[in-house]
């Protein structure tokens, strides 16, 4: 009996997960054992490895080709253990990966003339290649709670909450314990045809579950989820990822110069020899990555196996850990394909609170090179989606579903359901939609809401003629109504004792899901508004009313009561055209120390001026995406180009109408990527005025006046400083991504990024429209004046306008602060020749 006992004695067991040092990535098939022992084990295909302990067994060995051995001493009780190996060819410090012995260099370098006959082959291995091709795509998004334990969940607010410890995973690549909150997931089908190019995705089946079902905010999501987390083809030169853009380890352009690789020895994967590569970036803060590559070694230098990770000293902001794991298949006629994307994020706002993981699970399989018929391409849009992709079975789930779904993803919508059951919980859920959407939702779970009550940041403000500016608005839902909607606001100034509102209705001829603004857009608006408003209020990308936008550099004190009654509609296709035609009544009462004099010899006072307006205005962004808000839409990308065409007629006579005239602009927008570099973005525009006509009705340039940085406008021109009647202005935008900071010692661990602008405005204003040439003639306006002093000018044609700025970025992760410095004309009067300004961003 004794024997048997002593037989079955289990000893303690020692456990941990073996990972790359460079990587951090788990390394499967390590071997594990005590040396002269007879005892061992390997690691899994998640780098977990289990082994017992004995008394006076205090070494154990770590081995694998292409990694150095490593021989640990574990103390007596030890029941964790976790491992970092370093390849055999590199040696890791704080900042850079070196070589052990000899300094890196790409000269006879056998790694580097490997990558080169990579890099020339990866054309045949790009989809893009072929004639025609499709494939189904199956994706699920993830995101969690990250690093949470049962013993939190029983503390503080989770107390409420016991069900949140039935949620708890085990994340298979940390091993940290995740809470799964949301979950989407994507069925699509994907067509090419190369001539005429048209690329076509058909989305067959969409469903999300979890909290973003508690926010009024569609698919909002699930957009910034795709965007932040897109799907990555390793063959481009750049690689989009938090929107950010990250050099290709096999980037035709970039790679050689930006990676060191090293050659690690020939594996098998699956059933082809492939031979290993590791490759660091040079400098780790730039955007790049380290990871391992899988060539298969045949003349195809196909990738078989992908695997890729941010350095652990990366200038990437929040991003703790990411892994990526991308698999190549061989299909029968030689082509190889990309059939499995994963995608793992360990993000991490501040260090005191709790982060968050983030899983893309992407499949693509039934590819297919074969001719496709001519109607699949006629669709509008390049992404169209299937009239019941929100309401698939369960069925159908079933037979497109690649990646089985976790217990935890399973109830996903009863978790939900049970954080409704909890006391109070709708009250807080007001709160934080309230801070999440700057709107006060009136509804309830079970009976949606049908008018929001905001924006909460114009409630109270202030400005020249207001003084303290008390506002109230809201608008109806598309629970009001899919088809019509309502909004408008009132407010009440306490220095000049006026009530100021506006009314606006609007028919969208395609039913809404949540948002009127919802792409795209096929709307017919009536709008009524008295309020009062500075020249430049048109030129911000936010309400006039945002309190932050209410701080000013300097005091506008000219400004007018506008009486407005405008019709408009508004079509948008899939394809990123739109056009938008105006009807508008305005009448404009120069208020504060604005006046309107005539140009005659007495300089008559003039009360106010009606015109009667018809405008057009064409758009062309190919390509562009967007965000829903409650109040307006954003633009995700940020990569696709607007071109923008406009004309607006006055007609003098037609509902008493003081005035005739045209004027008509054009402006191109557009971001460049320059790789490891940063981007530029680059915008042209130019206008012309051209009828007769007194000063407010000639072009402003696009002066910013607050504190706050705004895109696209000139920060030290003063309120109408310059008029014109042509135009053609400038401005280059040259973001580095902290490539210059990332080279200097004690300014690369702050992480700040560095951005640069230049912006400049040509103007010119003809002899008919300029009063000084003109004397006499009362149909023109004395320019505008403050105290007796003239503070509107005629621009010199041979003398743009010119303002340089440079600006830091990221500090805190948070702030933007940016030094403006002006060029010339500073003999104007009231001109400022240099000035800050700040802006609140976060970026990856």
């Amino acid at each position: 009996m004794l024997l048997i006992l002593i037989s079955q004695q289990v000893f303690p067991q020692l456990r941990g997960v073996i990972t790359d040092s460079l990587t951090n990535e788990p390394l499967m098939y390590i071997s594990v054992f005590y040396k002269g022992k007879g005892a061992g084990t390997i690691s899994n295909t998640k780098g977990e490895y289990m082994i017992e302990t004995r008394r006076d067994w205090n070494e154990l060995t770590f081995s694998a080709i292409g990694y150095r051995v490593k021989v640990v001493r574990i103390d007596p009780g030890m029941k964790f253990l976790n491992i970092k190996m370093s390849p055999t060819d590199i040696m890791l410090s704080e900042v850079v990966v070196r070589p052990q012995r000899n300094r890196y260099s790409r000269k006879n370098n056998p790694a580097v003339d490997f990558m080169r006959k990579v890099i020339g082959r990866k054309s045949q291995h790009t989809l893009e290649g072929k004639d025609y091709y499709r494939y189904d795509k199956y994706q699920k998004m993830k995101a969690s709670l990250n690093d949470v334990s049962p013993e939190e969940l029983e503390k503080g607010i989770f107390k409420k909450m016991p069900f949140m410890k039935d949620q708890i995973e085990i994340s298979p690549e940390s091993r940290k314990m995740i809470l799964p909150l949301s979950i989407q997931e994507t069925a699509s089908e994907v067509m090419y045809r190369k001539s005429p190019e048209n690329r076509k995705t058909i989305i067959k089946g969409r469903r999300s579950h979890g909290i973003d079902e508690l926010f009024s905010t569609g698919d909002m999501m699930g957009t910034v989820l795709n965007d932040i987390f897109a799907d990555i083809n390793i063959y481009d030169n750049d690689i989009r990822l938090l929107q950010e853009r990250f050099v290709s380890p096999v980037s035709g352009s970039s790679a050689i110069s930006f990676y060191k690789y090293y050659l690690m020895d020939t594996v098998m994967v699956d059933k082809y020899e492939c031979v290993h590569l590791v490759f660091v970036p040079r400098n780790a803060q730039e955007f790049g990555f380290t990871g391992h590559l899988y060539v298969v070694n045949d003349s195809t230098y196909a990738v078989k196996k992908c695997r890729m990770n941010l350095p652990k000293n990366t200038g990437v902001n929040f991003v703790e850990r990411l892994d990526i794991i991308q698999e190549f298949e061989r299909l029968s006629d030689g082509s190889w394909v990309l059939t499995d994307d994963d995608m793992v994020v360990d993000l991490s706002l501040i260090d005191i609170a709790r982060g968050a993981q983030v899983r893309r699970t992407t499949r693509y399989s039934n590819y297919s090179f074969e001719p496709l018929e001519a109607d699949f391409f006629k669709k509008k849009g390049n992404v169209t989606k299937d009239i019941r992709a929100q309401s698939k079975t369960d069925d159908f789930w079933a037979k497109v579903r690649q990646a089985p779904l976790t217990g935890s993803e399973k109830e996903m919508d009863s978790l939900v359901d049970k954080f409704h059951e909890i006391s109070g919980f709708n009250f807080v859920m007001i709160g934080l939609k309230a801070l999440v959407e700057d709107y006060i939702e009136t509804g309830s779970r079970k009976t949606p809401g049908k008018f929001d009550i905001g924006p909460i940041n114009t409630f109270i403000s202030g400005n020249y003629i207001d003084g303290t500016r008390l506002r109230a608005g809201g608008q109806t839902t598309a629970q009001f109504n899919p088809n019509w909607f309502f909004k408008g606001y009132a407010a009440y100034g306490f220095r000049d004792r006026k009530w100021k509102y506006e009314g606006a209705v609007t028919y969208a001829f395609d039913k809404r899901e949540f948002f009127l603004h919802e792409f795209p857009r096929h709307n017919l608006s009536a709008r009524y508004r008295f309020d009062v408003m500075s020249p430049m209020d048109k030129f911000l990308t936010t309400d006039k009313d945002n309190v932050f936008i209410a701080w000013k550099v300097s005091t506008v004190d000219q400004m007018s009561y506008v009486r407005d009654i405008e019709l408009e509609y508004e079509l948008e296709t899939m394809n990123g055209f739109s056009v938008r035609t105006t009807l508008r009544h305005r009448n404009d009462e120069p208020a504060g120390k604005l006046q309107y004099l005539r140009n005659d010899a007495g300089a008559t006072p003039v009360h106010d001026i009606t015109t009667a307006e018809w405008g057009v205005a064409l758009s062309y962004s190919p390509g562009q995406t967007y965000m829903n808000t409650k109040q307006r839409r954003r633009p995700v990308t940020l990569d696709a180009p607007v071109y923008t065409v406009s004309h607006t007629a006055g007609f003098k006579g037609v509902m008493d109408g003081d005035y005739t005239f045209n004027l008509t602009e054009a402006g191109i927008w557009r971001r460049i990527w320059l790789s490891s570099w940063g981007k530029a973005d680059v915008t042209l525009k130019a206008g012309v005025q051209w009828n007769k006509a007194p000063f407010p009705l000639l072009i402003l340039p696009a002066a910013n006046l607050s504190y706050i940085a705004q895109k696209e406008t000139f920060n030290l021109i003063n309120n109408m400083e310059f008029l014109n009647d042509r135009y053609a202005s400038f401005s280059l935008t040259y973001d580095m991504n902290g490539k210059l900071f990332n080279r200097i010692p004690l300014l690369k661990k702050l992480k700040w990024r560095e951005v640069f602008r230049f912006r400049t405005l040509w103007g010119k204003l003809s002899d008919k429209n300029n009063p000084y040439k003109n004397s006499g003639d009362g149909d023109l306006f004395l320019f505008p004046t403050r105290d007796g002093e003239t503070t509107g000018f005629v621009m010199d044609p041979k003398k743009p306008y010119m303002e340089v700025s440079a600006g830091i970025y990221n500090i805190f992760k948070l702030l933007h602060i940016e030094y403006v410095r002006r060029l010339n004309y500073l003999e104007n009067p009231n001109t400022k020749k240099y000035g800050v300004r700040f802006m609140i961003i976060m970026t990856f």
